[in-house]
This record gives C-alpha cells, sequence and structure tokens, in this order.
C-alpha cells in the first residue's frame, strides 16, 4: 500500500443534537479506492462535501500530502487536486465540449493546449455523439458521463464520487461503472459514496461502512478509528 495523501483527525459535525459526524481519524492512502457504504443518513455524503471543501464541519487537523491543511479556509491550491462530482452533477449551458473544458479554461489554458485533453475525454467517456445534444436534453446516465469527464480531464489526485450510479438504468449504470473502475486502476485515489453491489466488489476497494456519523467497520488501506 501507498503512503497517505489525506489525513484528517477529528470529525465533529452536529445540527443541534443530531451527530452528523463523529470521525475520530481518517487516513487515506495514495492510489488506493474507498467505498463509503450505510444507510441513508449514516453522514457519507457529509463526509465527502466536507473533504471537498463544501460544507463546514469541526476538524481538529488535516495534512494533505504531508501539508497541513485549514478546511475551515479550504485553499484553492487543494480544489485543483480534489475534485467532487454530485449525484446529480450540474451542466452549464453551451455545448457538451464547453462544460468538459470548464474547468481548464478557468485554470488559464488556451485551446490549442487543452483541446487535444478535451477530446481524450470524450472520448474516454464515450459522449461524442453527445456533441451536439443541448445539455439539458441529456439524460441521467449520459450527465453523469460527461460529469465525470469534466472532473477527469482535470487529472486530480483524489475524486470524490457521491452516489454515481443512482437512478439510472441498467445501461447507463454499467457505463458508468466501467468509467469508475478505469479511474480506481488509474493510480488515483477515489472515494464513493454509493450502495451499488457491483461498485463495493470492485478489485482493491477498501469497504467503509458508516452509521450514526462514524465510520464503524473497514477493511483495507484506510485506518479509522
Amino acid at each position: 500500500m501507498s503512503g497517505p495523501i489525506l489525513v484528517v483527525e477529528g470529525i465533529h459535525k452536529s445540527y443541534g443534537t443530531r451527530r452528523i459526524l463523529d470521525v475520530p481519524v481518517l487516513t487515506l492512502a495514495a492510489g488506493e479506492s474507498y467505498v463509503l457504504t450505510g444507510e441513508n443518513g449514516s453522514g457519507k455524503s457529509t463526509l465527502l462535501r466536507v473533504l471537498a471543501g463544501l460544507e463546514h464541519a469541526e476538524v481538529v487537523a488535516c495534512r494533505y500530502d504531508g501539508r497541513p491543511v485549514d478546511l475551515g479556509n479550504y485553499p484553492d491550491w487543494l480544489r485543483r487536486d480534489l475534485i467532487y462530482v454530485h449525484q446529480h452533477p450540474y451542466l452549464f449551458r453551451g455545448s457538451i465540449f464547453d462544460n468538459i473544458c470548464y474547468g481548464l479554461r478557468a485554470r488559464g489554458l488556451i485551446k490549442a493546449s487543452y483541446e487535444p485533453l478535451v477530446r481524450e475525454a470524450i472520448a474516454w467517456a464515450g459522449v461524442g455523439a453527445l456533441l451536439d445534444v443541448p445539455p439539458h436534453k441529456l439524460s441521467g446516465g449520459e450527465k453523469q458521463r460527461v460529469a465525470l469527464a469534466r472532473a477527469r480531464v482535470l487529472q486530480p489526485r483524489i475524486f470524490l464520487l457521491d452516489e454515481p450510479t443512482a437512478n439510472l438504468d441498467a445501461e447507463a449504470r454499467q457505463q458508468a461503472i466501467k468509467l469508475i473502475s478505469d479511474l480506481c486502476d488509474a493510480n488515483r485515489t477515489v472515494v464513493l459514496a454509493c450502495h451499488d453491489r457491483e461498485i463495493i466488489e470492485l478489485p482493491r476497494m477498501n469497504r467503509l461502512n458508516m452509521g450514526r456519523g462514524a465510520i464503524e467497520t473497514w477493511n483495507g488501506g484506510a485506518v479509522c478509528v
């Protein structure tokens, strides 16, 4: 197993008397894949959003690749290395190509440098036939593949995927699982929240089961105590 890429200590979040998160230590290893399982309301999505800087929680300490990080004042440089994909991805107005290249353009890349990357991501996600389809007319599975391509083209070191196969039909689900399997095999750290048995049983997938905001059981390369 590779060394740790992300170590977070003392993750706590409550709404009134209701405990949302209570994770003393979470350590994720570089290049490993993790699936968060558990009942609805167990804290899976909230944990992903806290790691992505999209939701606030009390955090005692965090280190990314050995570097101290304040998740309460989420640094821009970390957003380049850690990408979150929502269960229901939002696509911007414009073409599918524009959606996939959005992050690269925001980073200041010129078209000559980002176009080959976007074309490769389009081919990888199998969305070439959708380039002329308005984003609002895409199916849920098609939007998910575009969103995965948009995340992958940024080449983050950590992917956070929230219920990526939920509410997809059988064909769309299989397409998404293939892309997720590719991400897991590409020496990137992947963390998913899901109930999908086929994803849970992917090779080298470390399972973390959550209940009442805590990680109750785990196997593989994560340390949660």
